[in-house]
Order: C-alpha cells, then sequence, then structure tokens
C-alpha cells in the first residue's frame, strides 16, 4: 500500500460563491479559509494547493459581535520607522470592506508561498455585482451557531 499525494496538476477547482450579508465575520472567514486551501476535499495535501477559488460578495454587510464594531482596530506598517498606522473597524468599513474580510482570511492561512499563492483566489467585491459568472460558481453554505 502506497501513499497517495495530490499533484497541482491533478487538481479540479470549483468556484464558489459566499453571500456575507449579516453573516458573522470570524464564521465566514473559517470556512472561506478552509476551502481556500481545500481542507473540505478529500484529497487535501498539506503541501500541495489544493483548494478552489471564492467570491465573496456583500462584504460591507458583514456583521460582528458583541463591541468589536467600536473597540477593533487594524494595523499596518508602511516600513519606514514610526510607521505603523492604526485604522479602526468602522473606518475601514466605510472605506475597505472588502480588506477586513482579507486580513480575517489571511490571519487564518499558513504564512508562506503556498499561503500567498492560496490568497490569490479570493475574490472580494463590497456589492452584489462580480466579474466571474462565466465559471458558473455555486453557492457555499456558512453555517451561523
Amino acid at each position: 500500500m502506497k501513499t497517495w499525494t495530490a499533484k497541482p496538476l491533478e487538481v479540479e477547482r470549483k468556484w464558489w460563491i459566499v453571500d456575507a450579508t449579516d453573516k458573522t465575520l470570524g464564521r465566514v472567514a473559517t470556512e472561506i479559509a478552509d476551502t481556500l486551501r481545500g481542507k473540505n476535499k478529500p484529497q487535501f495535501t498539506p503541501h500541495v494547493d489544493t483548494g478552489d477559488f471564492v467570491v465573496v460578495l456583500n462584504s460591507k454587510k458583514i456583521k460582528v459581535k458583541g463591541n468589536k464594531a467600536d473597540q477593533k482596530s487594524y494595523f499596518r506598517h508602511t516600513g519606514y520607522f514610526g510607521g505603523i498606522k492604526e485604522t479602526s473597524y468602522k473606518s475601514m468599513m466605510e472605506n475597505t470592506p472588502e480588506r477586513i474580510i482579507r486580513n480575517a482570511v489571511e490571519g487564518m492561512i499558513p504564512k508562506n508561498k503556498l499561503g500567498a499563492q492560496v490568497l490569490t483566489k479570493l475574490k472580494i467585491y463590497p456589492g452584489s455585482e462580480h466579474p466571474h459568472a462565466a465559471q458558473k460558481p455555486e453557492l457555499l453554505n456558512v453555517k451561523e451557531a
């Protein structure tokens, strides 16, 4: 009996749509991260990108629980000395709601070359319009607890 591993050229990729309207940020990000990595497939291999493409719609309608809307803040660094920048959840939601979901998913993906490759398959849009209708994406169900 031999061990089977997935080869990059043998992987079949599907397209999934997630409607983030009134969904919890963490629960949506978990499902997206698992789908991007391919952990929901039986042929999952940790060192091969076996995941699917994910299109997230209505990112500006995502919800957070508790006081996170008032207290949560995001940090980034410009690369210069003293260049740390802080942005509140509310201002990021007004300006770039896509970055909120991208940051949450990015934190759940490995921080290496494979993780960077996996993140290129994530497409996020603030509204319900998207240019990926030709790929015939299916609806990905996100469970709410």
